[in-house]
C-alpha cells in the first residue's frame, strides 16, 4: 500500500505491508510506531524490527494521523531507494584499500535541501561517507535526492544510533575528528586536514550537540569579516570541505 499523500515521501503503513517490506529487504528510512500498541501481527513487527536492527520512533496516535488519513494500524514506514551503511564497516574497507579516509558526520541536519546540497559538494570533494544519526535527521527523500543532483546515490551514508559512540571509533581507528563550531579559537586554515579525518557540522539552529563537540577532537570556525556572524549549513561546509580539499592537494 503505497500512498502518495506526502508528496515529499515514499512511505508505507499498516502492519502486514511494513513487515513485508522490512522482510523483502527495504531500506527503512524511518518508522514511526504508536504507543503502546500491542496484537500478535505488532509483535511479529517488533520481531522483524530487531532482527534487522531498526529502530522505531515511538509516537502518539496524532503524529501518524499526520501522515495519512487512511487505516496506519499503528504504523508509518518512510522506504528510502538509498541504501545504509555502519561505520564499522566503512573505515576499514578505506584503509585496506589504501585511502585516507575523509568522513563528514552531520548532527542532526534537518532541512532537507540542506543535506542534499552538502551531500552534492561532498560527492564533489570526493568524501568516502556520511555519517548522520538514526534519530533526528533530515528524511533522504525524492527533495533531498533532486538536491543533490543524484549525488547522494553515488556516496555511502552511514546511520548510526550513538554520533558520540562513532566519533570515539574513529578515534580509535586512527582518524582526527574536527567539529566547526562559531565558539572556536583555531580557524580551518590552522589544522591538518591531509591525514585520515572527520568534519562535523551541526544543526542548522543549535549546532552540534554538546555530546558530540565534547568528543571531538578539535574545534575549528570560518573567518567572518562581516556584520553578518553566520552562515548557511551548507555553505560553511562546502568552504571546510575545499579547505581540506586543498591542503591533500598540496600535501
Amino acid at each position: 500500500m503505497l500512498t502518495n499523500d506526502n508528496k515529499k515521501d515514499d512511505f508505507i503503513f499498516g502492519l502486514r505491508p511494513v513487515i513485508e517490506a522490512i522482510e523483502a529487504g527495504k531500506t527503512i528510512d524511518k518508522i514511526f510506531v504508536q504507543n503502546a500498541l500491542q496484537g500478535p501481527i505488532y509483535a511479529e513487527l517488533k520481531a522483524a524490527l530487531a532482527k534487522n536492527k531498526i529502530r522505531p520512533n515511538y509516537v502518539p496516535v496524532e503524529k501518524l494521523n499526520r501522515f495519512t488519513r487512511k487505516n496506519h494500524q499503528g504504523v508509518v514506514a518512510f522506504i528510502s531507494d538509498v541504501p545504509f551503511y555502519k561505520v564499522e564497516d566503512i573505515v576499514p574497507q578505506l584503509f585496506e584499500e589504501g585511502k585516507t579516509p575523509f568522513l563528514l558526520i552531520l548532527d542532526r541536519l534537518t532541512d532537507v535541501r540542506n543535506f542534499g546540497a552538502i551531500c552534492r559538494t561532498a560527492e564533489c570533494v570526493g568524501i568516502d561517507a556520511i555519517i548522520i544519526p538514526e534519530k533526528g535527521a533530515a528524511p533522504i527523500n525524492s527533495d533531498a535526492i533532486k538536491t543533490s543532483a543524484g549525488a547522494i546515490y553515488n556516496i555511502k551514508i552511514c546511520k548510526e544510533n550513538n554520533l558520540a559512540h562513532a566519533v570515539d571509533f574513529l578515534q580509535q581507528s586512527g582518524i582526527t575528528v574536527f567539529a566547526a563550531s562559531e565558539k572556536a579559537q583555531k580557524l580551518i586554515y590552522d589544522v591538518n586536514f591531509s591525514e585520515p579525518c572527520a568534519i562535523v557540522m551541526g544543526n542548522e539552529e543549535t549546532g552540534i550537540s554538546k555530546e558530540v563537540l565534547h568528543h571531538s577532537d578539535e574545534k575549528i570556525k570560518l573567518p567572518i569579516e562581516g556584520k553578518t556572524q553566520s552562515l548557511n549549513v551548507s555553505v560553511a561546509c562546502g568552504a571546510i570541505l575545499y579547505e581540506a580539499v586543498r591542503q591533500k592537494i598540496l600535501k
